[in-house]
């Protein structure tokens, strides 16, 4: 056992290690006193170490020593080896799950492929049953709703395709459900519209005992001259409209001339009109 002392420790271990003639990692050592730089140069302290060197440790690393062609001691040759054995095994477990992974990547792979077309094929049943399911509950609440009133309806029928809810009522009160003018339909489908397409993103197209067809075709007829004197100079407008019969006229105005701005325009009076002209064509040449 020897006592060496040095300004550091790590210059107290390489002296001891260099006196015992052995590396540093076989020292058996004590700190007897740790170095201090003391205040202003004063009071300073060296380190201070008992050190021996690890005789038996060294004699069962040095077993290792031929199979390591090297010229570092015995128990750096030890770790060494450990350590590129260890990087090996690791490897080969690495290499061995890439390979197997990749199997099973490949196998999952050909099982989608193999479904694509079911799984696509699928998707618009799936999509037609969401649907179907959704206008049973609408169904249903509206039924509800109706029950509640006081008109004699015995028809409840909805339908929800493409986002929008087609929604059929009839009975012995279909009528004053209509109302006046319609101002009872134009209130209910306003009802209706706030409901659906806040609860559930949906338009709508109400029918109360074939007024919406009547009024359809009502239109129909009205916008004809209109139509000409749009063919004939490229604008016109229709006269003031009320209710839903705005919104009948702009689909079908819109839907005759695709390629021309069809708008809702509103008076000082607040009554509402269509316009039909080339300003959008106009806006895009510009």
């Amino acid at each position: 056992m020897k006592k060496v002392e040095a300004a550091t420790l790590e210059e107290a271990f390489e002296k001891a290690s260099q006196m015992l003639n052995c590396s540093v990692s076989e020292l058996q050592s004590e700190v007897i006193q740790h170095p201090s730089k003391g205040l202003f140069g004063l009071f300073k302290k060296n380190a201070i170490i008992v050190a021996s060197c690890d005789a038996p440790k060294k004699k069962k690393k040095s077993k290792v020593e031929p199979k390591v062609t090297t010229s570092l001691p015995s128990a750096e040759e030890s770790v060494a080896s450990e350590i590129i054995a260890t990087v090996k095994e690791e490897q080969i477990v690495q290499e061995t799950y890439v390979e197997t992974e990749f199997e099973k990547d490949a196998i999952v792979d050909s099982f989608f492929e193999a479904d694509q077309e079911e799984h696509e094929d699928e998707t618009y049943d799936e999509e037609s049953i969401v649907y179907d399911e959704l206008a049973l509950l609408i169904e249903n609440q509206l039924k509800e709703l109706l029950s509640h009133s006081c008109f004699d309806i015995d028809v409840v029928e909805v339908d929800v395709r493409d986002n929008t809810a087609l929604i059929f009522i009839d009975g012995n009160d279909a009528a004053l459900l209509i109302g006046k003018e319609g101002y009872r339909y134009n209130a209910l489908s306003y009802m209706l519209f706030n409901w659906l397409h806040a609860k559930y993103e949906l338009f709508i197209k109400l029918e109360i005992a074939e007024f919406l067809t009547t009024q359809q075709e009502m239109i129909r007829n009205y916008i004809k001259p209109v139509i000409q004197n749009v063919e004939k100079h490229g604008k016109g407008k229709t006269r003031f409209l009320d209710g839903i019969l705005v919104q009948i006229a702009l689909e079908q105005l819109r839907e005759r001339f695709p390629d021309k701005y069809v708008a809702v325009k509103t008076a000082k009076e607040g009554k509402k009109f269509v316009v039909i002209n080339e300003f959008n064509n106009n806006k895009s040449h510009a």
